[in-house]
């Protein structure tokens, strides 16, 4: 009987099967693990690029930091798990992915500010991009595993590869903050990060070159890898204009100035003679009409420390780093001294040297009386603020609390660090957001600083920009409120003004509400719910 041939395949058909150690010299392993820890850095990144831009766009940075990580790190689980199904090809399929990620990760940002612009179905895009990023991202390292399988033993290729993913992970959370956002931005920021990763792309065509052995289709995954690198480029060469293009169909006047902080998104637009600023996305002023909300959120408080007894020399401003507030201020001749500690100091520096900014705020962060500290407010009073003595008025003149990290700034524990620096006669105001939109919110507000242990009067103003809005006044012992306004150049405020802005309409009056505590944060809560049914 006659054995049946064997069939044997041409080295060319089988050789994209074989696996590291089935050939050639052995793979440097150290080369492996440096791409492991570069692969790692570029997901974080692509993560917290999407987080952050979600909280800029939308809000409540806390919700969407974690949908986003919770959507990233299970797409990464659901990667891990498709690698099973890559049984051949291994070092090919590793640089297609690299690629891919590359193209994807890189042009992320700038992709969801365009869709956030143009698009009214925003939340299916980011999820999805996140989703498909995540998926990319948790392919790699299995597939890398498999390719040094044959260099360690598996307790120390796990330990290795993990060690490095771990401290990759790190160098991101680091370098995101510190140096991504606020020196490249989001957009570009991206792009950089693609850059390096189509960078190990074409890097692991020459690490694995033996394992390929086909010469065609290794120069087609150079190709692909080159391709995307170039692409990428020219993407960032053209950031601005991306940024641009998007950023436009968002705001509803040409944008004249934009920066982005480590903290927000600094827009300036202008139509005519008229210029807004916007901080990640949401109004901040109107040149138009700000003089209504800057006169009521300083002069009522002022008259009523005066009528306290306080001598109003001592000023303390939490937040308010576009110096309109401490413009205000300063129209008062007993003023000697003013303290504006505010977070961000690109605001702060844009406040004194932007022409369009410094000529509307009439250069006040250059007065002599004037020193500003860069620090969180909450932070700094929790510090040792009461070094700095007590105030004899405090405006506090933070964003709305359409966040996590901003109600914070709105809770009883936040004011009970403030009384700590009110001087005994002294006044307290607090911009309070809008009491007719966010009626419950505002309330919560006054209900709050009430609980925290001080004599409250609520008011309200009409800003044209925003509609009606919403502030606090409030000192250590009870007061009536205001009826005289010293001889000031005001443009909104009169004496009977200023009596008219304590009287609340019934779709305004007071609603029960519970108070805004540090472990709650039910203000944040409110506000997102009511803010949304508007807009």
């Amino acid at each position: 009987m006659t054995e049946a041939p064997v069939h044997t395949p041409p080295l060319e058909a089988t050789a994209e099967r074989l696996e590291p150690g089935d050939s050639g010299p052995p793979l440097n392993a150290a080369a492996v693990l440096a791409a492991v820890f570069l692969i790692a850095t570029c997901g974080l990144i692509y993560e917290l690029i999407a987080g952050t831009l979600a909280s800029y766009v939308l809000g409540d940075s806390v919700t969407q930091f974690s949908t986003v990580i919770g959507v990233y790190l299970s797409a990464m689980g659901l990667g891990a798990w498709l690698s099973k199904f890559i049984g051949s090809g291994v070092v090919v399929r590793f640089v297609e992915i690299e690629s891919a990620v590359a193209l994807v990760g890189g042009t992320s940002a700038a992709f969801l500010f365009l869709a956030y612009s143009h698009l009214s179905f925003f939340h299916p895009l980011l999820y999805g991009t996140v989703l498909l990023i995540g998926t990319l991202v948790g392919l790699e390292i299995p597939l890398l595993m498999r390719i040094l399988k044959d260099t360690y033993e598996l307790k120390d290729l796990i330990a290795r590869v993990l060690t490095v993913d771990y401290l990759g992970a790190l160098v991101a959370s680091l370098a995101f903050p510190m140096f991504l956002v606020p020196k490249l931005g989001l957009v570009r920021g991206a792009l950089a990060v693609g850059i390096l990763n189509a960078l190990v792309a074409i890097w692991s065509t020459y690490l694995f070159a033996r394992i390929v052995h086909r010469p065609a289709r290794l120069v087609l995954l150079r190709v692909e890898a080159f391709f995307v690198l170039i692409l990428l480029l020219v993407g960032m060469v053209f950031a601005d204009e991306l940024t641009a293009l998007s950023e436009d169909e968002m705001y509803p006047d040409p944008i004249v100035f934009a920066e982005t902080s480590p903290y927000q998104r600094i827009v300036f637009t202008r139509s005519g003679s008229q210029f807004q600023l916007f901080l990640s996305s949401h109004l901040q002023f109107a040149s138009g009409d700000e003089h209504r909300y800057h006169e009521a959120l300083v002069h009522p408080g002022a008259s009523v420390a005066a009528g306290l007894g306080a001598p109003l020399e001592r000023v303390l401003v939490l937040g308010g780093g576009d110096g309109l507030a401490v413009r205000e201020i300063l129209k008062h001749d007993s003023v000697r001294k003013v303290l504006l500690v505010d977070l961000d100091p690109v605001m702060t520096t844009l406040a004194r040297d932007f022409p369009l900014l410094a000529e509307l705020n009439q250069r006040s962060l250059h007065d002599p009386r004037v020193r500003v500290t860069n620090a969180d407010a909450m932070t700094w009073l929790a510090s040792g603020a009461e070094a700095e003595g007590r105030f004899d008025l405090i405006i506090i003149d933070f964003p709305d609390p359409n966040s996590f990290s901003l109600g914070k700034l709105y809770t009883t524990r936040f004011y009970r660090l403030v009384q700590r620096v009110l001087a005994e006669n002294g006044a307290l105001v607090v911009q309070a957001t809008s009491p007719l939109i966010a009626r419950r919110s505002y309330w919560c507000v006054v209900r709050t600083i009430s609980a925290s242990g001080l004599h409250v009067q609520p008011y309200h103003a009409n800003v044209p920009s925003f509609g009606e809005w919403g502030f606090v006044l409030a000192a250590r012992r009870p007061f009536d409120p205001p009826s005289e306004l010293p001889d000031l150049e005001l443009r909104f405020l009169t004496e009977r003004t200023m009596a008219s802005l304590f009287d609340f309409p019934r779709d305004m009056s007071e609603v029960e509400t519970e108070v805004n505590r540090l472990n709650n944060q039910i203000l944040v809560q409110y506000y997102g719910a009511e803010w949304s049914r508007w807009y």
